[in-house]
């Protein structure tokens, strides 16, 4: 056996600790899971649109599964359709070594090693990575098919994602039906017992885009959803939201907006020249992985803190029925509304900024927000009472390309603006804020948000929340 002096099995000993401490810092992408009705683009193009954006920060999820399944537009799916996602990795397969320049990423993990690891923000997964992901899922929609003899492969795959020992939630994206999760939460329900059960519920978190667990015509037949069955059986265990109006605000606004689509996106790398042109929408299903995004505006976990991907209350869904985070109803609609048309250009930019990235492995890149010295995407927890004055410093935050910053802080007000408004945060344009705690916040939280953005073409975005919790 070949030994080493014992300064040589020290200094690798001190390497190993230094770079495991590095990736315990390094913060951990949100686990997704889509279920998507991809089909070929002149029978609709949107889950395609959607496929690419998706990818295009494929160095910002952990996609743990793609699953090609039924909604509007099919049922049953045709399998041959998954040749359409299979196109859309093969052409982030040649995009990718482009794209990995944005943090600075010169090599894949052993596929071994990425099919078993955490992956921290930042890493971009290889093809292969993806393509071991895709498993087909339910073909045909509706209640009626949930049961004995309807495991796929995909429902498979979400009972697997579900046992392993890894803590986290997993954030499901229904861009079509969310058939292929009842499966296998029905499963889980007659195999286990009934605390695996619900253990496996609480890692759930299901965004679904609208309800399309049946055919388009059937739209109205809410009943024949397997989606009405999760609420009716497990509103109390899976935080499920049913999105009505981030979906249709992002298809409107990339209709008006598609000049920039065919300038900025379309023909930039090969997802780029892959991107279809819209037909009655533009990446409807873009907002189930907005909701959570890793960008420091929002807790995917709480519906009320308004994201990229809307806002959310709780209460009776659009069946009559059930219950569930949704905004179909007014006042919660407009509000959602209100952020959904705000925020859509910084959502723009930021995917043409990636597009250019993917087409010329150079660019720019997000700000990082520092607030206090904290650095993170997490929101700042503090603890305040009436009358005390609290001081945020952003002032440490920088533009990684060394540009200039420019600094917003606006709060999160609630739906009614009678319950009290911080009056001296909608204008504070500087990296600093003072706030005096009013007496109308006793008991209440106080929600702010740090908006950065850098001075590049593209003026891209970070932000970070701060949430004061007021002694009662």
């Amino acid at each position: 056996m070949r030994r080493y002096p014992s300064y040589i099995l020290l200094t690798l000993v001190l390497m190993l600790f230094s770079s495991l401490q590095a990736r315990k810092r390094q913060e951990l992408k949100p686990r997704l899971v889509v279920m998507t009705d991809i089909c070929p683009a002149d029978v609709e193009p949107d889950d395609i649109e959607s496929a690419i954006r998706l990818l295009a920060y494929a160095d910002r999820f952990e996609i743990e599964a793609v699953i090609p399944s039924i909604g509007w537009n099919c049922d049953p799916y045709p399998p041959e359709w998954v040749k359409c996602l299979e196109n859309v990795i093969d052409a982030y397969g040649k995009d990718v070594h482009n794209l990995m320049n944005r943090s600075h990423q010169t090599s894949f993990l052993p596929l071994n090693q990425e099919q078993t690891m955490a992956q921290p923000i930042g890493y971009w997964p290889s093809a292969d990575y993806l393509r071991s992901r895709v498993a087909l899922g339910s073909p045909k929609a509706g209640i009626g098919v949930i049961g004995e003899g309807n495991d796929t492969p995909g429902s498979r795959k979400i009972i697997e994602l579900l046992d392993e020992a890894d803590e986290r939630p997993i954030y499901f994206c229904a861009w079509g039906g969310a058939n292929t999760l009842s499966q296998a939460v029905w499963r889980l329900q007659h195999d286990r017992s009934p605390k695996d059960l619900i253990r496996a519920l609480h890692k759930m978190r299901l965004y679904t885009i609208t309800d399309q667990d049946m055919k388009w015509t059937m739209r109205r037949q809410l009943d024949y959803s397997s989606h009405m069955w999760l609420r009716k059986e497990f509103s109390n265990e899976l935080l499920l939201i049913w999105d009505e109006s981030a979906w249709l605000n992002h298809n409107d606004l990339g209709n008006k907006n598609w000049d920039r689509h065919a300038r900025l996106i379309q023909g930039h790398g090969e997802m780029g020249r892959i991107y279809p042109k819209n037909k009655y929408g533009v990446e409807g299903d873009t907002p189930s992985f907005f909701h959570c995004m890793p960008n420091g505006l929002n807790d995917p976990d709480d519906p009320t803190q308004v994201g990229w991907g809307g806002y959310h209350q709780f209460g009776l869904s659009p069946d009559g029925l059930t219950y569930a985070w949704t905004n179909w109803q007014q006042p919660v609609k407009d509000y959602s509304n209100h952020f959904e048309v705000r925020f859509y250009p910084d959502e723009f930019n930021d995917f043409a900024a990636r597009m250019q990235w993917a087409a010329e492995g150079k660019g720019t890149t997000n700000p990082v927000v520092i607030v206090n010295g904290k650095r993170g995407l997490s929101p700042i927890l503090l603890k305040a009472k009436v009358g005390q004055t609290i001081k945020l410093n952003a002032g440490k935050s920088y533009d990684p390309e060394g540009g200039t910053l420019r600094f917003l802080w606006w709060e999160q007000l609630p739906m009614t603006k009678s319950t009290g408004v911080l009056t001296n945060v909608s204008a504070t344009q500087s990296p600093v804020l003072t706030v005096i705690v009013p007496p109308s916040y006793k008991g209440r939280k106080i929600h702010l948000v740090c908006e950065v953005h850098d001075d590049s073409p593209f003026q891209l975005v970070s932000y970070r929340r701060v949430i004061i919790d007021v002694a009662e």
